[in-house]
């Protein structure tokens, strides 16, 4: 059994301590959207609950997993998106991520009502969000994949994992930070399978299942069941293993991967040779869904 983990900080509750993260906190910057548009920062989250997160387009490592989780949470919070919950996904490599690129990106992830995707300088920003990581040339993502969620009006602020468990994340929007009382509740399922998972299907549901499906609905990367049939052991644990360095390189099937799913990048999950096997011993275990 896998016990996940998640440490989320309480920035500021509401009540008298809460004002300062109001008007007079927030640079109101100036920013452009993925459609062109010039907006200010306060005035996209002035009276809203917001979800916020630091990405850039080419990231090849926790950029993709972050948005395609924020696109599950997106899908959970149904109409509630655009009305009283709003997401933001700011660019920290604005001379690449022009409105074009962002809007094109965007749509991968088949981005709604509600979730505004920006660009332009914004290190005061990241500082005063306590989204700021400082360089450090160890992290080769370029930043800490954090998630902050708040309510402007109430002064409620929480940062933790962007990467964390769509459902939990979902839930604490609605029922923590308040909001849209008549919307229609998080869509959530109950089931009363056990809580026990082998390596590979948990590495699969916290590493993969955000972009994957195994035989289900069509998500933003291609369906599993059944790819062990279809690809070579050695490929797929080698892909796996360093997907970046192999489109890098120019292998075929990575490059022909790369343009049917839109310049979609598989990100490195940096994972050990044994947590590889592990995972391909899962996706091994799902039969095609055709002999379903």
């Amino acid at each position: 059994m896998f016990a996940i983990v998640t440490l989320w900080v309480v920035l500021v509750s509401a009540g008298p301590a809460a004002q300062s993260w109001h008007a007079q906190y927030f640079p109101n910057v100036e920013l452009t959207t993925q459609t062109g548009a010039s907006v200010h920062f306060y005035d996209l989250i002035k009276g809203k609950t917001v979800a916020i997160e630091l990405i850039y387009t080419t990231c090849q490592f926790a950029c993709p997993l972050e948005t395609a989780r924020l696109a599950q949470v997106q899908d959970l919070l149904g109409d509630r998106m655009g009305k009283d919950v709003f997401f933001l996904s700011i660019t920290i490599d604005p001379a690449h991520d022009t409105p074009a690129v962002l809007r094109a990106f965007a749509d991968k992830y088949h981005a709604g009502p509600g979730w505004t995707f920006l660009t332009e300088d914004l290190d005061l920003l990241s500082k005063k969000l306590g989204l700021y990581s400082t360089p450090d040339p160890e992290n080769k993502d370029g930043h800490i994949p954090a998630l902050l969620i708040g309510n402007e009006a109430t002064g409620q602020w929480m940062r933790g994992s962007a990467l964390d468990n769509p459902k939990m994340t979902a839930t604490m929007i609605v029922n923590w930070m308040g909001g849209y009382g008549t919307a229609s509740p998080v869509k959530m399922t109950t089931t009363q399978k056990p809580l026990t998972f082998t390596s590979g299907e948990y590495l699969f549901s916290i590493k993969c299942s955000a972009c994957h499906s195994l035989g289900q609905e069509t998500k933003v990367g291609p369906n599993l069941a059944g790819i062990t049939h279809t690809r070579e052991r050695q490929w797929l644990a080698k892909y796996i293993a360093d997907p970046d360095q192999m489109l890098k390189a120019g292998d075929p099937i990575a490059k022909e991967l790369f343009a049917r799913y839109q310049q979609m990048r598989m990100p490195n999950l940096q994972l050990s040779a044994e947590q590889v096997a592990d995972l391909i011993a899962f996706i091994d275990s799902i039969p095609p869904a055709s002999s379903k």
